[in-house]
């Protein structure tokens, strides 16, 4: 069953709540050898969302990506806006152009995020960012659509990949942001993007309707 605009909104909609809800979370793990600020201009970004829920166009999914992206990337302070706006602004171009959109297009917009997040953060996997929770999840989810799955099996796959790989950078030493100037003092310690972006797939994952 393809997806829909009703899809995306759900989507956001829930990410923007578990963004809001996890404010202190997020930057009390951000706080470990970071800034601390990471849940704030999260959050800050996010409440422009709902502010502004009913004006966002939505002539196609990917429109309505594009704007959500520009309104709150345009709020978050830090290093926080560019790399989530630019994810959110690729997702958007996947998906613009057309009312509906396959698991297919969803893989391909994850994909172009995450080469977004590359060059806008000049991070590679392995550097303990978001990305090492990200690349790992998108290869899963894909592989679990070409196996067959069902959405909500996917997005379990998803999400499972996520927290594994997010819960993986305790080893890693980080090599961009904050964090890498702290130098080895960062292994010991999960991301807070990877992280960030495990809760955020299984409450997705928690929430997706059944098949």
């Amino acid at each position: 069953m393809p997806g829909t605009l009703a899809d995306v909104e759900r989507v956001i909609s829930t990410l923007t709540q578990e963004i809001l809800d996890n404010e202190r979370y997020f930057g009390e793990l951000d706080a470990v050898v970071g800034d601390g600020d990471f849940g704030y201009s999260l959050a800050r970004g996010f409440e422009i969302v709902q502010e502004k829920w009913d004006e966002f166009d939505r002539t196609d999914p990917g429109v309505f990506v594009t704007k959500i992206a520009m309104a709150f990337s345009a709020r978050i302070g830090g290093t926080s806006g560019p790399i989530w706006g630019t994810a959110f602004l690729r997702m958007g171009g996947a998906l613009k152009g057309d009312a509906e959109f396959t698991g297919d297009d969803v893989v391909r917009g994850l994909r172009a995020a995450a080469e977004g997040i590359k060059a806008r953060g000049k991070a590679e996997l392995g550097d303990k960012t978001l990305l090492d929770s990200l690349v790992p999840a998108t290869d899963a989810l894909e592989q679990a659509l070409a196996d067959g799955a069902s959405p909500k099996q996917a997005m379990r796959a998803f999400a499972e990949t996520a927290r594994s790989s997010a819960d993986a950078t305790i080893d890693m030493q980080a090599m961009r942001g904050r964090a890498s100037y702290t130098g080895e003092r960062s292994i010991g310690s999960v991301d807070a993007g990877a992280t960030a972006i495990a809760v955020l797939a299984e409450k997705l994952a928690e929430t997706w309707p059944e098949d």
